[in-house]
C-alpha cells in the first residue's frame, strides 16, 4: 500500500492533538493567570538516502503565550496580579520540584499553608511552602512579603513571616507540560528552577486574567477540524487509488 495513508494517519493524529490544545485553551478562557499554550507541527522524516517524497507529522505543545492579559481589580487582600514577566513559584503537586504561574488567587489552607486556588502551595524565598501561624491574618507587600498580624494584640506590628518567591523566566527555558503546568526542564528528565527577581513586584486586590483570545481560539478550533477533514478525505482518495491499482494488476 502507497505510504501516503500513513503520512495522512499521522497529520491526522496532529490535528486531533491541536483540537485537544485548542478546546483546554477555550475551557480555561475565565481561568485566573492561565496561559494559553501554543501548539506546533513538525515534518519527521527518514534519513535513509532515498528520496524523501513524503514526511510523517509530529505535533506537541511548543510552550505557552506567556503575554499579559488584562488585570481586575477584586478588593480582597490576597489576590496579587503580577506585574511585567514575573511568575509565582509554588510546590509541585508530587512535592519533588517547583513549578511557576501567573495565578494569584490566594488564599491560607487549614493547615495554614498559603496556596493558590489551584491548591497549589505557595513557596518562600527559602524554597519551602509559606506557612501562616493558626489564627494570624495576613497582608501582602508589593515586593511579595507576607506580613502577619495577631488579632489577640491588636496594637503590635505586623511582623514578616516570609516572602513569595517571585521568579522572572527571561533567558531561561520554560515549557508548558500536559499537566499544564509551567517548568524548567532539566536534561536529566526532572526539573530545574528559575532563579529569584528580587526586583519583581505584584499588585494585592487585583487579578490577572487568562490571556486567551475566544474569537481566535473559535477560529483555530474551526482550522483543525477542517484539517483533519482534509487529512481524511487524502485517506480515503488513497484507498480508492490502491483498489483501482489491485484491478489494473488482476486485469494482466
Amino acid at each position: 500500500m502507497d505510504r501516503l495513508i500513513y503520512t495522512a494517519m499521522t497529520a491526522m493524529n496532529a490535528a486531533m492533538d491541536r483540537q485537544r490544545v485548542v478546546a483546554n485553551n477555550l475551557a480555561n478562557a475565565s481561568t485566573t493567570g492561565f496561559r494559553q499554550e501554543i501548539f506546533a507541527i513538525t515534518p519527521a522524516t527518514l534519513k535513509d538516502g532515498s528520496l524523501e517524497a513524503r514526511a510523517m507529522a509530529r505535533g506537541n505543545v511548543r510552550g505557552a503565550d506567556m503575554r499579559t492579559a488584562r488585570v481586575v481589580p477584586t478588593g480582597k487582600p490576597l489576590d496579587v496580579a503580577l506585574e511585567g514577566k514575573a511568575l509565582i513559584a509554588y510546590q509541585s503537586p508530587d512535592r519533588q520540584g517547583e513549578i511557576y504561574s501567573r495565578r494569584g488567587d490566594l488564599r491560607v489552607a487549614a493547615s495554614g499553608v498559603l496556596e493558590n486556588g489551584e491548591g497549589l502551595a505557595v513557596l518562600g524565598d527559602g524554597g519551602a511552602p509559606i506557612t501562616v501561624p493558626p489564627g494570624f491574618s495576613i497582608n501582602l507587600a508589593a515586593d511579595g512579603t507576607v506580613l502577619a498580624s495577631d488579632p489577640a494584640a491588636p496594637n503590635a506590628a505586623a511582623e514578616a513571616i516570609g516572602r513569595i518567591r517571585l521568579v522572572n523566566p527571561e533567558g531561561s527555558p520554560l515549557a508548558k507540560g500536559i499537566d499544564g503546568f509551567l517548568k524548567v526542564p532539566a536534561r536529566n528528565g526532572g526539573t530545574g528552577v528559575l532563579p529569584p527577581d528580587l526586583t519583581a513586584r505584584l499588585t494585592p486586590g487585583a487579578l490577572e486574567m487568562s490571556n486567551v483570545e475566544t474569537a481566535d481560539t473559535l477560529v483555530q478550533m474551526i482550522e483543525a477540524q477542517r484539517a483533519f477533514e482534509q487529512r481524511a478525505k487524502i485517506i480515503a482518495t488513497a484507498g480508492t487509488l490502491d483498489e483501482a491499482g489491485s484491478g489494473l494488476m488482476a486485469l494482466r
